[in-house]
């Protein structure tokens, strides 16, 4: 079963197998594109409004986030869980990580990156409440986080940890992931990708790649509460399991270490004698896979063969 985008369950269509006379249908249509995606919260027509006492325009479909980057008083926010680069489609708005939240004279405070740009509206970013919105949220996303950061692959090249840097966070208010009783361990299945689902921060942003950009339904959330996790569609443990392309746009808006491309996960650690990523954590699984021949993953592969030969067979009658 799965969800459409107002949150009713509705059935999956079934597989064939590889001897059904049936059109085997190809592994994107097990899921529905745009599932990923908030439904649009854009402004329905060019708005006016002021940035920290500054007048700006901005156009349909914008939310209070890009009226913030035309003055620039974006930078002053993380917004982890927002992602919109010129070379690539926007991810999100999610809503997620509550650190982009500023003071609105009609809502109070609102995500901007998530909240419609209104003609006439008033936004402040450096208001007393605004800021400390940011700072207690910021404190949360990093209490749940391994901040081991001199192990990690994405050291120096971490949003989050710029995050941090800005906002001169040494110690979270609320702890740190060190409290926890133990760690996840690190999935080391894929000889393309590697999974780190302590250093996850849930922003979803790989979800919606893999789902909105790429195509390939093979990433979601999965669970609740503490045990809140990325998965896979396919209900796999292991990435060598699921329908995974190693393609890598996972890895490339990922904003913390979690997903990694192998050949990087040692590139920004500070070595340490006898303390790395893997004996920081303790454990990992997937180790025992020898190799793969191309980037697909088994189960991608074999559902290619199985398409092929049914194609075969068509054009055999």
């Amino acid at each position: 079963m799965s969800t459409d985008h107002t949150g009713r369950a509705e059935s999956l269509p079934s597989v064939p197998s590889i001897d059904d006379p049936r059109p085997h249908p190809p592994l994107t249509e097990h899921f529905n594109t745009g599932t990923a995606t908030d439904p649009d919260v854009g402004a329905r027509e060019t708005s006016s409004l002021t940035v920290d006492g500054e007048e700006v325009s901005v156009g349909e479909e914008a939310t209070i986030i890009d009226a913030l980057g035309e003055v620039g008083a974006d930078e002053e926010l993380s917004a982890l869980c927002y992602y919109d680069r010129e070379d690539t489609d926007r991810i999100g708005p999610r809503s997620e990580c509550r650190t982009c939240m500023v003071e609105t004279d009609e809502h109070g405070l609102v995500p901007s990156c998530s909240h419609p740009a209104e003609d006439g509206m008033a936004v402040r970013t450096d208001s007393t409440e605004a800021e400390e919105a940011r700072s207690v949220n910021l404190d949360l996303v990093l209490s749940d986080h391994n901040l081991r950061c001199t192990t990690c692959g994405k050291n120096g090249r971490c949003e989050l940890q710029d995050a941090a840097i800005e906002a001169d966070v040494e110690v979270p208010r609320y702890g740190v992931f060190d409290d926890r009783d133990e760690y996840e361990p690190i999935d080391e299945s894929s000889p393309f990708i590697q999974i780190d689902r302590n250093k996850c921060i849930l922003c979803n942003r790989c979800v919606e790649a893999c789902n909105d950009v790429q195509v390939e339904g093979v990433l979601r959330i999965e669970g609740s509460g503490p045990d809140t996790r990325i998965g896979f569609q396919n209900g796999a443990d292991e990435m060598m399991d699921s329908t995974c392309v190693s393609c890598g746009h996972c890895a490339t808006v990922c904003p913390t270490g979690s997903l990694v491309e192998q050949d990087y996960t040692d590139a920004a650690t500070i070595p340490v004698p006898g303390f790395t990523q893997e004996n920081s954590i303790g454990e990992t699984i997937g180790e025992d896979y020898d190799g793969q021949p191309n980037p697909a993953t088994p189960m991608k592969g074999n559902q290619t063969y199985e398409d092929d030969a049914l194609d075969g067979e068509a054009d055999d009658e």
